[in-house]
């Protein structure tokens, strides 16, 4: 299918992309299984993946609204405002030129369910892997809060973020899990993955839009924006839940279901039960 997707495939994926963007186990992922479950595939799917996307930052931007209107009263006149803006830029510059660089070719030969199933299982290792650490070294991390890193600091999570280019690893995941190998605290890298998603992904939905806003037309918008809606909502409920759960647990439960999540797919695909597009 390469047309607008019906209202309730349209709600489904909102849904999906939602609950799963904040989470260490990859909206992308997610939306590229369930678009070919659900029979949405093509260019112009993908188009509807990255428009929902921008439901979910809105979500991130309303409920950090005071932190973020904070920061914008005080751009070049505070030094924490400066800082963090900064430490921003410097994060999202790597994964965006590696995007724009390899996009085309990450998209022809990994926006399929099995690479991501792969992508999958290899990010659930590198997780338990961070957690195992993190047990090993509960002292580690040197970092609390998001205005006590570094340029540096955030250009190592860059770096990790660049990762989230292959589909299936978790844009999320290699922020968190990066964060909190480099130095965060568990909460610092969640809340610094949220702040980094907001140019991360309005750079990416802009880009796309523009670039393909031959295949959006008047006919789309209900379904569009049924799609947004949806991912706006789930989003702001992840959030939030999310923010409370860092607080007293790990990610070992995310490595699980990706590994599970992962190996239904490559199973299903191998016996031939399920024709993946």
């Amino acid at each position: 299918m390469d047309s607008a997707p019906s209202l309730l495939v349209a709600l489904l994926l909102g849904i999906v992309e939602g609950l799963t963007e904040f989470l260490p186990i990859s909206s992308t992922g997610h939306l590229i299984v369930a678009g070919s479950l659900l029979g949405y595939t093509g260019e112009h799917a993908k188009v509807f993946e990255i428009v929902i996307q921008a439901g979910a930052i809105l979500a991130v931007c309303w409920e950090f609204r005071l932190r973020l209107a904070s920061v914008a009263r005080g751009l070049f006149r505070e030094p924490r405002a400066n800082r963090f803006v900064a430490n921003l830029v410097i994060a999202f510059v790597p994964a965006a030129g590696l995007g724009l660089l390899f996009g085309k070719y990450i998209k022809a030969w990994l926006f399929a369910p099995v690479p991501v199933a792969i992508a999958f299982v290899a990010g659930a290792f590198v997780i338990l892997w961070a957690e195992r650490r993190q047990r090993a070294h509960p002292d580690a991390a040197r970092i609390d809060d998001v205005d006590a890193m570094r340029w540096s600091d955030a250009l190592k999570v860059g770096l990790a973020q660049a990762f989230a280019l292959i589909p299936g690893t978790s844009r999320s995941g290699a922020t968190i899990i990066g964060g909190m190998l480099f130095g965060l605290s568990r909460r610092a890298a969640t809340e610094f993955s949220f702040f980094l998603a907001i140019p991360t992904l309005l750079a990416a939905c802009v880009y796309e839009s523009v670039k393909n806003r031959e295949l959006l037309a008047n006919a789309d918008l209900f379904a569009f924006g049924t799609g947004f809606a949806a991912a706006f909502v789930s989003a702001f409920l992840c959030v939030r839940w999310l923010l409370r759960y860092v607080s007293q647990h790990d990610f070992t439960p995310f490595a699980w279901y990706r590994i599970a999540f992962g190996a239904l797919i490559l199973v299903t695909a191998w016996t031939g039960v399920v024709r993946w597009e």
